[in-house]
């Protein structure tokens, strides 16, 4: 529940439950089929099988298009320390690797100077500006766009 606070600026409202170690293990247990449209990623400490973060491919369309969207959170405990940039790579590698995606997109709020920063280390260039992109606790949020394509992709 302490992430809730912390994570309350840059994400939608979510319930109480949202935040317990149980909810986030049945996100993560969901099995992945040839028709889903979201996939999710625990990141996890390899010494301590402890989850620090969360990374998601989600609207992953097929062709014409061949893109989704990323997402990704890292406890406050575990913030700072290179989690975030890590995980968005192998989100990346899943991405344009098993799933032969051609496009990633991903959108900040341009306050989230870190998370920002995840992006462009991972090789995102920004696209542009979306006014009142998401709705942040009860506020439309302008947002950075973000994206990288297949061609584009360094491991």
């Amino acid at each position: 529940m302490r992430e809730r606070e912390f994570l309350k600026p840059w994400q939608e409202a979510r319930p109480d439950s949202f935040f317990t170690l149980a909810a986030q293990r049945r996100v993560l247990k969901q099995v992945t089929t040839a028709g889903a449209t979201r996939i999710d990623f625990g990141i996890f400490l390899e010494a301590t099988d402890e989850l620090v973060g969360r990374v998601q491919l989600s609207g992953i369309a097929p062709a014409p298009f061949e893109s989704a969207y990323l997402g990704y959170s890292v406890s406050e405990r575990h913030n700072g320390r290179g989690y975030a940039t890590e995980a968005v790579r192998q989100g990346l590698d899943v991405a344009f690797g098993e799933l032969e995606l051609h496009r990633v997109q991903a959108a900040v709020m341009p306050i989230n100077r870190a998370s920002i920063r995840v992006l462009e280390k991972a090789g995102f260039r920004e696209e542009g500006l979306a006014l009142r992109y998401l709705q942040i606790n009860g506020v439309w949020e302008d947002h950075k766009l973000f994206a990288l394509t297949a061609e584009e992709w360094r491991r």
